[in-house]
């Protein structure tokens, strides 16, 4: 008997059309992560990432111009939903394109801890998830957020709903 750990993983080809349909959805398809400018970085199961650029749209104090609170949280979180898709991709390596992107419908945050660090300043950010437990209900995922030059402006905590 197989069961979804043991089966075998998608094809190369197969594996590009969910990689490809991962970014159209986080650039593109949610709306609000094209108004913050997000962009897919690294598809890594690990540790996938998502960046933008300083942007004045983004700039939560005006004398200092550095980002304001609100994108920093929504960036974690984006990312943190991010790192269960592609956990759930990976977990469930064998099926087809549709087939994950049917299971992603149900993904959703049910709560978000947001640790500012850092002023948010410099010319770009990448935000990092990494899932600490997938579960079959609930995924915990742990989000960090840098600047271009690798200081940490800020952490953060999230749990996410996946059925």
């Amino acid at each position: 008997m197989t069961t979804q750990h043991q089966q075998s993983r998608r094809s190369p080809a197969e594996q590009v059309r969910l990689e490809a349909m991962l970014r159209d959805v986080f650039e593109h398809r949610l709306c609000f992560n094209e108004v913050l400018g997000l962009r897919v970085v690294s598809l890594d199961p690990q540790a996938p990432q998502l960046a933008f650029d300083m942007r004045p749209e983004l700039i939560g104090h005006y004398l200092h111009g550095r980002l304001h609170g609100g994108v920093i949280a929504a960036a974690l979180d984006t990312v943190g939903g991010f790192a269960v898709t592609v956990a759930i991709a990976e977990k469930f390596c064998g099926e087809s394109t549709e087939q994950v992107g049917h299971r992603f419908g149900r993904i959703g945050t049910i709560d978000l801890r947001t640790d500012f660090l850092s002023q948010g300043i410099g010319r770009q950010f990448t935000a990092t998830g990494r899932v600490t437990r997938l579960g079959g209900r609930i995924a915990s995922v742990q989000m960090t957020l840098e600047n271009e030059s690798g200081l940490l402006i800020a952490t953060g905590g999230g749990a996410y709903v996946v059925s």
